[in-house]
């Protein structure tokens, strides 16, 4: 094993360190890091030998070594599947939309930080995270109440006379979209604002000083010192954002979905548990899973290379 060097740059004096004695010595931060370690490996790279059931015929009586091999069968099934165009289309079409909203967590901790009273600002952003901790299970019962035939929403509307009969909101497909995404903002908006916020909190304040000595307002600091500062942050986070585009919240749509709004709500996360759980259908649902994480994979490498030429800032 290779030894570690620790130098003295004052002498130039070079000390070899083996590994196993800088192990001993930070032996409390090495074991709670090995537990990380073996957790990751236990968690995370040792089912990852199941998806080769995605090029195998698995039957759930046999291992899966005993399974035949068919290649990229499941993968073509799957493009040529009647459910595969919609699937697609209510996946990119909700996750885009959450991708053009990405700005908005953004302009909530610029306005939040111009607050200048402490207890206000604290409140609105204990307001803002709240929703945060609970559950979609918690947050899908109110939801479904709220939009229920005889429910609050209902209510307002009709009470300013904007409908004049109640809407089933759940059990309309063109109205699924909307709830989606509206109550996707209402849970994550504040949360996920802390990145920014923190992010915002290291920008010097000389930099504020002097932006206000060449007279620039609140809103000139706020677009020519905050934002170029915390560029980077949003680089990384948009990547990520971008990387996750097939993602489309699967608690979410569980929760909110029924048999009614079917042609809005089945997406590749759903369908990949139908396919495989209810239907019994490993090989076909795990292929689905590879295609998913394929895209993803592709898309991640295409979003970090133009972050990397436009702002020079990207994950690897």
């Amino acid at each position: 094993m290779k030894p570690q060097f620790a130098g003295n740059f004052e002498t130039g004096k070079v000390n070899r360190i083996p590994l196993w004695k800088r192990f001993v010595t930070q032996r409390h931060l090495q074991t709670m890091a090995l537990l990380g370690v073996i957790w990751m490996i236990i968690f995370n790279y040792i089912p990852m030998y199941s998806i080769i059931i995605a090029f195998k015929e698995y039957n759930i009586v046999k291992p899966i070594s005993e399974a035949p091999w068919v290649g990229l069968a499941n993968f073509k099934e799957f493009l040529a599947d009647d459910n595969f165009v919609y699937v697609m289309k209510n996946t990119l079409g909700i996750s885009l939309i959450k991708l053009l909203i990405f700005p908005l967590p953004i302009i909530f901790a610029l306005f939040l930080n111009e607050v200048r009273s402490v207890r206000f600002k604290k409140s609105i952003q204990t307001i803002s995270y709240l929703p945060h901790f609970l559950s979609w299970v918690v947050l899908g019962g109110i939801l479904a109440t709220w939009l229920a035939d005889v429910g609050i929403i209902n209510n307002i509307l009709m009470a300013l006379h904007v409908i004049d009969q109640p809407i089933s909101f759940l059990a309309e497909p063109k109205y699924f979209w909307t709830i989606i995404i509206t109550s996707d903002l209402w849970k994550e908006l504040g949360w996920s604002a802390i990145i920014y916020l923190a992010a915002i909190t290291s920008i010097s304040p000389e930099m504020y000083e002097a932006a206000t000595i060449d007279g620039a307002g609140r809103f000139q600091k706020m677009w020519y010192v905050t934002v170029p500062t915390i560029k980077g942050t949003i680089s990384i986070l948009f990547i990520l954002a971008v990387s996750g585009v097939l993602n489309s919240n699967f608690d979410q749509i569980m929760v909110l979905r029924n048999s009614l709004n079917d042609s809005a709500s089945n997406v590749i996360d759903y369908y990949v548990y139908y396919t495989g759980l209810l239907s019994a259908r490993f090989s076909y649902s795990a292929a689905i899973g590879v295609f998913k994480s394929v895209i993803s994979l592709i898309l991640l490498l295409i979003a970090n290379q133009v972050s990397k030429k436009l702002n020079d800032t990207s994950l690897f």
